[in-house]
């Protein structure tokens, strides 16, 4: 079959090319991501196809879904074609599939190992472009109770309220804290500020019997644990 010319109108496909009738005909695991950011969208532009339209937003995000997921709606509508309703499509749709993947992995075990946090976190923050400081609240079991952002800031710092974390973690009952931030700029090394705000929920968790059991660093390269490198 020749290739489809996705710069061609898509009334003009052969049905088997059509993303909808495609989908219809070979079931959604035979699109393309294109293809199928395509039906979501709907439409094109004249000479520029909807599937070249989400080829070209796909190739801004290095064709990874979970950066594109991050996209704020603004880069997203720097794309010419993409208008504010499909730019919310879009974030709509893929933000209905980052659920999806939240309810099929469920914390219900104890959390005890920084990889389930991670696993947990990762998709909060590992690729945002602005940092923000977040808390895990656990039980005596080390069962995860609630999960908060604390905290959000520019690229470089953000500023955490520790009284405010303790108070959450009063109401919630909790006796155990992780602590997670991410690093937009990919480092995983741990910055005096870092260390310093750990001490500062150590010492005053102290007071009311709260341990701090982690805390963690996420990037798009992965994550620092002070616990594994017993620097807490």
């Amino acid at each position: 079959m020749p290739q489809t010319n996705y710069t061609s109108s898509i009334k003009h496909w052969a049905d088997e090319d059509r993303p909808r009738e495609k989908l219809m005909l070979q079931g959604a695991q035979h699109l393309t991501n294109a293809e199928l950011l395509a039906i979501i969208i709907g439409s094109g532009l004249p000479g520029i196809s909807a599937v070249q339209l989400m080829q070209q937003l796909l190739l801004r995000c290095n064709h990874r879904l979970q950066e594109l997921q991050q996209l704020p709606l603004e880069e997203i509508k720097a794309i010419k074609g993409i208008g504010a309703a499909k730019a919310v499509k879009i974030k709509a749709a893929l933000t209905l599939a980052h659920r999806i993947d939240r309810e099929q992995h469920p914390i219900k075990s104890p959390i005890t190992s920084s990889q389930q946090v991670f696993l947990l976190m990762k998709n909060e923050l590992a690729l945002l472009a602005h940092e923000e400081f977040w808390v895990l609240y656990l039980n005596q079991s080390n069962r995860l109770l609630k999960k908060a952002c604390l905290s959000k800031g520019g690229i470089t710092q953000t500023i955490v309220d520790v009284r405010l974390a303790l108070k959450n973690a009063l109401q919630q009952g909790a006796t155990g804290l992780i602590l997670v931030h991410n690093h937009p700029s990919g480092g995983l090394k741990p910055s005096a500020s870092d260390r310093q705000i750990t001490q500062r929920f150590k010492q005053a968790a102290a007071l009311f019997d709260i341990r701090i059991l982690d805390h963690l660093i996420l990037s798009s390269k992965g994550y620092f644990s002070f616990a594994d490198e017993n620097d807490l």
